[in-house]
């Protein structure tokens, strides 16, 4: 294991991977910042290119790339070490057993489920119809990876339980809900039925583009239901430090040095695809505290784009 962390280490520059979440600037033969880790008015956050390390002067806290990503994502080792191989191109053999992580089950999992949506999509020709009235293009679809869940009841959990994960990983997930009271008692799926049904689907996305969690928009239109279902908070996602599109966007706020800030995902992915690469979307919350630690490490300029209407 030892010489694969080496040669991860040789083929990752720590300057581009901490480049890569915060905005850095040149100091003499190092690179400086904010430090992402504490509230301060002057940086002194450190990155050396020669020594490949990272030091922060006003906390202490400090290492390399692994570390790093640790600190940034709240991830123990195991877990940075796959983010990182997987950066890096190098695979991990063989398989740590520490790396079959309960997060990295869930992430296995969400990642078939936005297949299972896409699929559905492409079968369904009123659902592309009216994205395509919207003025959503099929390249814009397919790169945001719009999906579809069916109207049926159980069409998602029977997928993934056919694919071997557990009725009550689906429900750590978000994409299950379980029946209460007496019915909840022989463990199968009758107990368990999908959160999303007769929606399109938006997958939602980490830093690194992994998914983490859906927004799922009615059709057809039904009364009495609301317009927007999303995923409730569950270990991968939580909606107050998640921002829509911010894997796509990142490198693009970074380069222009401001950020686009605007509601919700047709409106990010309508930016998205008018030209407009430097724009996140907070979608059903109001923008919080972390939200904003999270932009303001790539950019201190923002500018709003939310609808006008009280609600917004």
């Amino acid at each position: 294991m030892s010489s694969q962390i080496e040669e991860i280490k040789s083929r990752i520059d720590i300057v581009e991977l901490i480049g890569s979440y915060l905005k850095l600037q040149k100091a003499g033969a190092n690179f400086k910042a904010s430090c992402p880790f504490h509230n301060e008015r002057t940086p002194s956050f450190n990155v050396s290119s020669a020594r490949q390390i990272w030091h922060c002067f006003g906390c202490g806290k400090g290492g390399d790339i692994f570390t790093f990503v640790q600190e940034i994502e709240g991830a123990e080792f195991p877990e940075a070490l796959k983010m990182l191989a997987e950066r890096a191109g190098v695979e991990l053999r063989p398989e740590d057993p520490n790396l079959r992580s309960e997060k990295n089950r869930l992430f296995q999992l969400m990642e078939e489920a936005a297949k299972f949506f896409e699929n559905n999509l492409r079968a369904g020709e009123q659902v592309l119809g009216y994205l395509g009235k919207r003025g959503l293009s099929d390249e814009t679809i397919g790169e945001f990876r719009l999906g579809y869940a069916s109207e049926e009841w159980r069409a998602l959990v029977q997928h993934l339980a056919a694919k071997g994960f557990k009725f009550p990983e689906m429900e750590k997930a978000g994409v299950a809900v379980k029946r209460g009271g007496a019915q909840a008692i022989t463990g199968n799926s009758a107990e368990y039925f999908d959160r999303f049904r007769g929606r399109i689907m938006f997958p939602i996305f980490d830093y690194n583009g992994r998914v983490i969690a859906f927004g799922g928009r009615i059709f057809p239109e039904r009364e009495n239901e609301a317009k927007y279902v999303n995923s409730p908070e569950t270990p991968l996602y939580q909606k107050g430090r998640t921002l829509y599109g911010l894997n796509k966007s990142k490198q693009e706020i970074l380069k222009k040095g401001e950020c686009v800030l605007v509601e919700g995902y047709m409106d990010m992915a309508m930016s998205w695809q008018g030209g407009v690469k430097n724009v996140v979307a907070v979608s059903g919350t109001a923008l919080t505290d972390e939200q904003l630690k999270i932009l303001r490490r790539l950019s201190e300029k923002f500018i709003s784009s939310f609808d006008i209407y009280e609600a917004g």
